[in-house]
């Protein structure tokens, strides 16, 4: 049966489907519907909510609930995630399985209620203190909101580390029709063990304590890459993007093919692990790579220009950035872009420069 839902709603229900029994958390524009939907939903249910006092107490119960075997969940964005971190290093340091949506705002500090994509560079690299990876899936519908929430708690169980769905403002606040899952079994399970455990998998006097949580992500690393090809058979330039962005990517691909333009789109699914095997699988043809993003700076651009630099026969490619702020490039703004890098190729092809910023002026501080 399919229902109309909104975005932060629909991943809501989708962790509720997939076995969420305690969500903690705090208010936050944009995400804050998922707490107001939980705030009913989880009673219901005869599961547990909780508004904490903060951001830092939303994790660190989540982090705790975990622990006494409770498939648990939280969500923030922006500068509540930031708040976050600390637990999120934790437990990936001890592995403890758990999940958390970041919907993400634009702007440093306290940012804007907007939506917008500037949180990749801190969740994909580990926001928090150490050497660590969370696993990360970004939607680009209200479908895969549901989808990937409902998934999420027995990825995070297979691996014994947090997973993140990395989504934005707009994804949460539009509403699609979704196709509703079936209830999965509630369970208590701590390191894929019915009850308490009795054993944290790592151990920080544990010698071998680093060696363990490197071959850990070396293997998510390997195993859960995941990406979506679209028109890439043939095609000389490749669009590549997460989210919003890589709907309106989408449709610029189908106008340009249309004026005869040989482009296709990758779309990235996993932002950690990168999809290197999907660039991989890109034909020899690729001459250009162009990144479509929703903030002010590059941020996966530097994942795609060292990934350019892995796959061997994409080793010459030039890769360009397209950053459009906090709102989505638009289907005719990605073409315009397209002609310009296809026409006159630049030689400094990542820039720090947002792409329609004015001079700057030092008087303006």
């Amino acid at each position: 049966m399919k229902v109309l839902m909104k975005g932060n709603e629909a991943l809501a229900e989708g962790a509720v489907r997939g076995g969420a029994y305690l969500f903690a958390g705090y208010p936050m524009t944009p995400q804050s519907e998922i707490m107001e939907y939980l705030s009913v939903r989880m009673p219901e249910l005869g599961r547990i909510f909780r508004q904490t006092e903060s951001e830092t107490a939303s994790i660190f119960t989540v982090y705790g609930a975990r622990q006494a075997g409770m498939r648990t969940f939280t969500s923030s964005s922006g500068v509540g995630m930031s708040l976050m971190q600390e637990g999120i290093s934790g437990m990936c340091a001890k592995s403890i399985p758990g999940v958390f949506a970041n919907v993400q705002r634009c702007g440093p500090g306290l940012g804007f209620a907007l939506e917008g994509q500037g949180d990749y560079l801190r969740d994909t690299r580990g926001g928090g203190n150490g050497d660590y990876r969370v696993l990360i899936l970004a939607p680009n519908s209200v479908q895969e909101m549901m989808d990937f929430a409902y998934e999420s708690f027995e990825l995070a169980e297979k691996w014994k580390n947090p997973v993140e769905i990395l989504s934005e403002g707009k994804i949460g606040q539009m509403v699609e029709p979704v196709e509703l899952p079936e209830f999965k079994e509630t369970k208590r399970v701590v390191d894929g063990m019915d009850g308490v455990p009795k054993k944290i998998l790592l151990d920080h006097d544990d010698p071998e304590f680093g060696l363990k949580i490197a071959k850990k992500i070396e293997a998510m690393a390997e195993e859960e890459q995941r990406w979506e090809s679209y028109l890439t058979e043939d095609a000389e330039t490749i669009f590549t993007a997460y989210g919003i962005p890589s709907r309106t990517a989408r449709g610029a691909v189908d106008k340009l093919r249309a004026e005869g333009e040989r482009v296709g789109l990758l779309r990235v699914i996993s932002a950690w692990p990168f999809p290197v095997k999907g660039f991989a699988q890109l034909p020899d043809t690729v001459k250009r790579i162009l990144t479509i993003e929703s903030c002010v700076t590059p941020q996966m651009a530097e994942d795609v220009l060292i990934t350019a630099k892995k796959v061997m026969h994409l080793r010459d490619a030039e890769v360009y950035s397209l950053c459009s702020g906090p709102v989505a490039a638009k289907v005719g703004e990605i073409m315009q872009k397209y002609y310009q890098i296809k026409e006159d190729p630049q030689k400094e092809a990542i820039s720090i420069i947002p792409n329609k910023a004015e001079p700057f002026n030092r008087a303006e501080l």
